[in-house]
């Protein structure tokens, strides 16, 4: 597994975690790092991905409720969620990583820690706010 992919399963990991605990961030962080063997770039390139889904949550929120047709953000399950946050702050403030790379990391991290259905969830509403963002990088 290459060193993005554990940083995006793990920043998956820490923003479920925070949103089920409500807990102190930095404690709830402090204690997720002291229990992870990783190097420095592995852990640095999931804390920039935290910090980034956590100062755009709203506009990352509000996407994703744009193109969940049948589902309120906070009704669907947190993985899934917290899945579809990642993916869309990537895609959408993040354009030093490629789309593709994204929509699968993103389907793949969902169907190892979600549902059966996650993958094709996440996939459905990541190729609509690719599309969006493609747009607007033209």
């Amino acid at each position: 597994m290459g060193t993005r992919r554990k940083a995006r399963e793990w920043a998956l990991q820490l923003l479920y975690q925070y949103e089920l605990t409500q807990g102190s961030v930095a404690h709830i962080s402090e204690t997720f790092w002291e229990e992870q063997q990783t190097d420095q770039e592995t852990r640095h390139f999931a804390e920039e991905l935290i910090a980034g889904v956590r100062a755009q949550l709203e506009k990352v929120d509000a996407i994703i409720g744009e193109y969940s047709a049948h589902w309120k953000v906070h009704r669907m399950a947190a993985v899934d969620k917290n899945v579809l946050r990642l993916g869309v702050y990537e895609l959408m403030f993040r354009q030093d990583i490629p789309t593709r790379v994204t929509l699968n990391e993103a389907v793949e991290i969902a169907k190892r820690f979600g549902t059966e259905e996650s993958g094709a969830f996440v996939n459905g509403i990541l190729d609509q706010v690719a599309k969006r963002a493609a747009q607007h990088k033209a």
